[in-house]
């Protein structure tokens, strides 16, 4: 392919909903559908079980139920234009973000790159060509909804209210909203965030969550944004803020890139499960079970756990070899044992 660069009740309730739905979805979907899914397409699940392996039969069971009616055809598109548009974020490391050469990379950008070559594969074009668009947590969707790129690699949560505009592939991550905070504070859990400034990421959900636990006004708490990661990370670095709510993961990558890392600290009890998956268009049903097959092909095969390694696990040559040193939770690696696009919110 060639690249053609363009401009956690915390973990208790939520956790055990998260598990109880992901094993669920994957093993009783097929039965809860047979009551309004033709004949015909119970036929096609067991022959592309048969045919096809794991991934075409993945794929149909979670397209089924789907309308119809979309739109716009991402695939009529891209086999038109042999281009796919991939949305990336410039600071969300390690999922999307910019190396030294201003290219973006990132464990959710190397996923795109897999899911962009089944499309390839699937529409049997000798050649596909990569546009890569820069987006932030404020215009992400809109840059979905809007048919201005076909996937949008980052960190983006699987919510309700963003289905409701958009599709989701399956989770290729599961975070917990905590917070960032100076070493030398005195800011262990939420509690000690009373009177103090609170910054947070234009367009995200990690402080909604302390909004909808009436913590925000309880505790008197003045909220910040920022217009990116790096920027909300700065207010704390410049104590223009006294922490940064954010999803777990995200902070940790931010504290290791930091001149000094031991400045920092990651604190807080769990507010949220956020599953993170690759954004698409929603209700174009062929286009979406293109993307679950190769994500359920890439979970069934173990790829996943090899790129897992590789950006959480090992040293990160894009960032001067920094190693996050972060173990799969144990919620995610549960999530993989039973491959679903629907998650408990």
């Amino acid at each position: 392919m060639k690249a053609v660069t363009a401009g956690n009740q915390t973990a208790g309730l939520n956790i055990a909903l998260s598990i109880f739905i992901v094993k669920k979805s994957y093993r009783q979907r097929n039965t809860r559908e047979n009551k309004v899914v033709s004949k015909e397409f119970k036929g096609s699940w067991y022959a592309a079980r048969r045919n096809s392996g794991f991934g075409l039969a993945l794929a149909l069971m979670l397209s089924v139920g789907a309308t119809t009616v979309h739109a716009e055809d991402v695939l009529a598109k891209v086999r038109d234009s042999k281009t796919i548009t991939i949305g990336y974020r410039e600071a969300s490391f390690p999922f999307s973000f910019l190396d030294q050469d201003k290219k973006p990379v990132g464990y959710a950008i190397d996923l795109c790159l897999k899911i962009a070559d089944a499309v390839k594969q699937n529409l049997k074009l000798q050649q596909l060509n990569i546009a890569y668009v820069p987006v932030t947590s404020s215009n992400r969707i809109e840059m979905v909804t809007s048919g201005k790129i076909d996937l949008e690699c980052g960190s983006t949560t699987n919510n309700a209210e963003r289905r409701k505009q958009v599709n989701f592939t399956i989770a290729h991550f599961m975070a917990s909203s905590r917070m960032l905070v100076r070493a030398d504070d005195k800011i262990k859990n939420w509690p000690d965030l009373r009177d103090k400034k609170v910054a947070t990421t234009k367009g995200t959900t990690s402080v909604k969550s302390l909004v909808d636990r009436g913590q925000v006004r309880s505790l008197n708490m003045t909220i910040v944004e920022g217009r990116d990661h790096n920027e909300s990370f700065k207010m704390v670095v410049d104590k223009t803020a006294d922490a940064f709510v954010m999803d777990d993961v995200l902070l940790y990558g931010l504290k290791a890139t930091a001149k000094d890392p031991a400045a920092y600290a990651v604190v807080g009890e769990p507010l949220t499960t956020e599953p993170y998956a690759i954004m698409l268009p929603k209700d174009d049903v062929a286009y979406k079970a293109v993307v679950d097959r190769e994500m359920g092909r890439i979970i069934h095969d173990g790829e996943i756990y090899k790129l897992y390694t590789k950006w959480f696990l090992s040293p990160i040559p894009a960032k001067n070899n920094l190693t996050l040193n972060m173990p799969m939770g144990y919620l995610f690696r549960e999530s993989l044992r039973f491959p679903s696009d629907q998650v408990g919110n």
